[in-house]
């Protein structure tokens, strides 16, 4: 096995320096320099695929997964270096053709001056292969470079209909311990870009260096495919591998430079081609491995590698009432701008910063777009958006659908459900009343408290007095009536299965035989604390109502909400400690409902939810990574972590919370990936459709955004945080239908591409929507003001923004780093003035409700305390009557 090591340094393009078996190359291109980095790649001597590739400076990590070479070794299991291709003659049945399906030693081929290692690897593609591959590993530029070169030396022509590059990085948490996860492992985020395109590999600890795969020459990244399970029944493919998927390992997937032969059922993010190769004609394609310092590195690493580099503000979902802006850099002018389908978007070309291209960016359809930028050069760079309603539209449509048609008042009903909320199937356009999995049809666990939870959350920042009433109703008869104890204990489903008691009831085609068939005595159980929060959450937004708006609430006080909040805080840790050691899906409701009971002066309840709390965030401090869940790795339970870690004031641990949260939750220029938290096996739990899969915009994505929002505000220089939590709390609304139906998650592989019809655990990720929505006036140094869910203009001495996120009751305002939220009331506009510092908040006219407003203000990185210019102060808020027409109030510093 041979060892080689590529420098990466800064000097001028196109130095290098000859030392032999390896080289030191030094590259820094205009207009970005960076830092020093190296990476180190071995190769296998028979196959010369990659056999590890690590950062120099620490060799025990590597990228690829080299600790399963003894169990990944042979035929089937597919490496950096392997290849797969269908092809056919002109009008010829097509043929597949890999080079791990059955492995043949390669013919190595000289390799000097800059080539690393050199192969003919037509013998390993299969007998019949009709084209000859050259593989060339080689250092340019100070970064290595894999390359292939088809050549068609035949009499006639060949069609390549397929073609992909396995990437394989070590994204198995399989065996390991959560502390091992996050030292060794890694996960890898598509930019399904075309010529654009490319691969991020970040850690699970979030910690540089990040690698970056990025297209040699013309290999655009057309689709991200994943390769299949050999060992599943029927994957006659050979784009497949022998690596188990499971709930540890999410699977390799293919960069496919080419797709059209696949035949795949899904709408595809890009066109699907092919190409022919003619008698003596060849084509060659490869990719670079690129070491970024950091995870905030990895744009400008690519503006030092000459990439096309897309940057769109506040991100990739565009409400049809709030514009974005698209900046692009690129080394080849722009020729052409299109936009499929064409009615999907308005781009309008406007004045950038030097060096940028600028366009803004209209909505003025509904769904996913394509924006295609064509080069001098005529490559392609794909960006992908998604076009939603204005966001309290969204809200409205989602609040009816769930209290209309997914409104359940079965009054035979025998596990008595009724009223309630229940999970909704849209393929069949129905409420779903039994399910081989039981807590779907049960109100509990995600998969059946997303429906109920998601209705309730839409009140908290857009009360209809229509559906609050229904609200209270299942809360009070049907929550508290079957679902919760007395005690405060939560049961894990109302639904379960017993064909002795039930037997008529239930559907025959269904399998009742597995695990997931709970008996009465399994779904009576109290010990899962993963359904607290969702009852809890209940409780608190009733009391939110009836503390702050006048006349919604009608069947019970604030004081009976917010004690039925506590209790069940309490419940959680005495009932289901097993689980609760871990964070929860919305446990930020656990820091609200402390912050509540301190504030109405209720001692005794705030010390004993404040003491338990305190006893999970000490335990918490004990590990190194603690964020563990009843999975082998999770991206549950950081929030709830965050959160606990800043309340007791320990920033270190919050920290790498942090950083351990960017290193799974990416920011690009795709509305799918932008912000979308990993999350692969949800739909065995609450989707229709059940299999191992990327998920796109599971509940992790608007979950994992609360934390990098409120670390942004302590932090208000680093813009990734606030791009990051932005993409994922936009992309989690994206699941709403144009009807208001909410869709678990978006199916990533090309044989659906679409959402699943079932509600699910969306209502875990909607919490996070309604909770973290706000308004963000950003400066930037290179972008200027930056509306981030609202709309900023420059008005004189002063900046306007006009909030668009949908619930208008939030505010920050970076430059004066002051948070301004409102219990009630909601903000019309705003103005910083940054002659005084001042703001001016001009708030909406008072509703039936809504007479007055109670507002806030806060500095969460400790900078100026600001007074309100009018009202009174109680329980930590400023109470403002409101009037029949606008009402504006300042800030001032003090």
């Amino acid at each position: 096995m041979r060892r080689y090591t590529v420098y990466l340094g800064s000097v001028a393009l196109g130095t290098m320096l000859s030392l032999g078996a390896s080289a030191m190359l030094t590259a820094a291109p205009a207009p970005v320099r960076h830092p020093a980095s190296t990476l180190t790649l071995t190769l296998d001597p028979a196959s010369q695929t990659l056999r590890t590739l690590s950062p120099a400076a620490e060799p025990a990590f590597d990228f690829v997964p080299s600790g399963r070479a003894a169990t990944r070794n042979g035929d089937g299991f597919n490496q950096i270096g392997d290849l797969h291709l269908r092809v056919r003659s002109t009008g010829g049945t097509w043929r597949d053709f890999s080079s791990a399906q059955h492995r043949v030693p390669v013919r190595a081929l000289p390799a000097a001056g800059t080539v690393i290692a050199r192969a003919d690897m037509t013998a390993t593609m299969g007998a019949g292969f009709p084209l000859t591959v050259e593989r060339t590993w080689l250092r340019e530029r100070g970064t290595p470079v894999l390359r292939f070169t088809l050549v068609n030396r035949g009499t006639t022509p060949v069609e390549v209909g397929a073609l992909g590059m396995p990437m394989v990085f070590d994204n198995i948490i399989t065996d390991r311990s959560l502390e091992q996860a996050h030292a060794q492992a890694s996960f890898v985020d598509p930019y399904i870009g075309n010529d654009a395109g490319y691969l991020q590999v970040t850690r699970l600890n979030g910690k540089g260096p990040a690698l970056l795969v990025v297209p040699d020459g013309r290999t655009p990244l057309e689709q991200y495919r994943i390769l299949d399970d050999a060992r599943r029944k029927g994957a006659g493919s050979v784009f497949t591998d022998r690596t188990p998927r499971q709930q540890t390992f999410e699977g390799f997937y293919d960069w496919m430079v080419a797709s059209a032969a696949m035949a795949d059922k899904g709408q595809p993010w890009n066109p699907a081609t092919g190409f022919t190769l003619a008698p003596g004609e060849r084509r060659t394609f490869g990719v670079r491995l690129v070491a970024a310092p950091s995870i905030r590195a990895i744009e400008p690493t690519l503006q030092a590698e000459r990439r096309p580099v897309a940057i769109g503000f506040p991100g990739y979902v565009v409400p049809t009432d709030s514009p974005a802006d698209l900046f692009v850099r690129a080394a080849q002018p722009v020729r052409d701008v299109a936009v499929t389908p064409a009615d999907a978007l308005t781009l309008t070309r406007v004045a950038g910063p030097a060096g940028w291209n600028r366009w803004r960016v209209t909505g003025t359809g509904w769904g996913r777009a394509r924006v295609a930028i064509t080069y001098a050069d005529g490559s392609v760079q794909s960006v992908h958006y998604y076009v939603t309603k204005p966001l309290a539209q969204v809200a409205a449509d989602l609040g009816r659908f769930s209290t209309t048609r997914q409104w359940f008042d079965d009054a035979v009903d025998p596990f008595h459900r009724a009223p309630a909320i229940l999970t909704y199937d849209r393929e069949a356009n129905r409420i779903v009343t039994q399910d081989q999995r039981v807590w779907i049809a049960g109100m509990s666990d995600e998969g059946g408290g997303g429906a109920w939870v998601a209705a309730t959350m839409k009140q908290l920042d857009h009360p209809d007095a229509g559906e609050v009433a229904k609200l209270e109703q299942m809360v009070d008869e049907t929550v508290l009536g079957r679902l919760q104890m007395a005690s405060g204990g939560v049961k894990k489903s109302l639904f379960y299965y017993d064909p002795k008691a039930f037997g008529s009831y239930y559907d025959k085609g269904i399998d009742w035989s597995t695990w997931a068939s709970w008996d009465r005595k399994q779904a009576d159980d109290l010990g899962r604390s993963y359904n607290y929060p969702h009852v809890a959450i209940g409780h608190w937004v009733l009391y939110r109502l009836a503390r702050h708006h006048a006349g919604l609430v009608t069947r019970h006080d604030w004081r009976f909400y917010l004690a039925m909040a506590a209790r069940t805080t309490v419940a959680m840790m005495r009932d289901a400690p097993h689980y609760a050691q871990f964070g929860q899906m919305e446990g930020e409701i656990f820091v609200e409902i402390l912050a509540d009971l301190k504030r109405e002066g209720l001692t005794d309840d705030a010390r004993e939810v404040e003491g338990l709390m305190k006893a999970r965030a000490d335990h918490w401090r004990t590990l190194a990574y603690p964020f563990g869940s009843e999975m082998a790795w999770d991206s549950t339970g950081q929030p709830e972590v965050y959160a606990w870690m800043r309340y007791f004031d320990h920033p270190r641990e919050a920290a790498v919370t942090r950083e351990v949260i960017l290193g799974y939750d990416p920011t690009i220029p795709h509305w799918g990936y932008n912000g979308n938290a990993r999350r692969y096996w949800d739909f065995l739990y609450g989707g229709k459709v059940k299999r191992i899969e990327r998920q796109i915009h599971h509940y992790g994505s608007a979950l994992n955004a609360v934390p990098l929002f409120d670390a942004y505000r302590r932090d208000p220089a680093d813009l990734h945080l606030l791009r990051v939590a932005y993409g994922g709390f936009m992309g989690g609304i994206t699941n709403v239908d144009r009807e208001g139906f909410a869709s678990a998650a978006f199916h990533s592989e090309p044989d659906m591409m679409r959402w699943d019809a079932y509600t699910g655990d969306y209502g875990m990720g909607y919490f996070g929507h309604a909770y973290a929505a706000a308004t963000y006036l950003v400066k930037d140094p290179t972008f200027g003001w930056l509306g981030f869910g609202g709309i900023a203009r420059e008005d004189g001495g002063a900046i306007a923004i006009e909030p668009r996120d949908g619930a208008r009751t939030r505010l920050f305002i970076a430059l004066a780093g002051q948070w301004i939220t409102l219990a009630a009331g909601t903000i019309a506009r705003a103005r910083w003035l940054p002659a005084t510092r001042r703001i001016e908040l001009t708030l909406d006219p008072a509703t039936a409700t809504t007479p007055v407003a109670h507002l806030s203000v806060e500095a969460p990185a400790g900078g100026a305390v600001y007074t309100i210019d009018k009202g009174v102060s109680e329980r930590g808020f400023t109470t403002v009557a409101l009037s029949s027409t606008a009402t504006t109030v300042t800030l001032s510093p003090r």
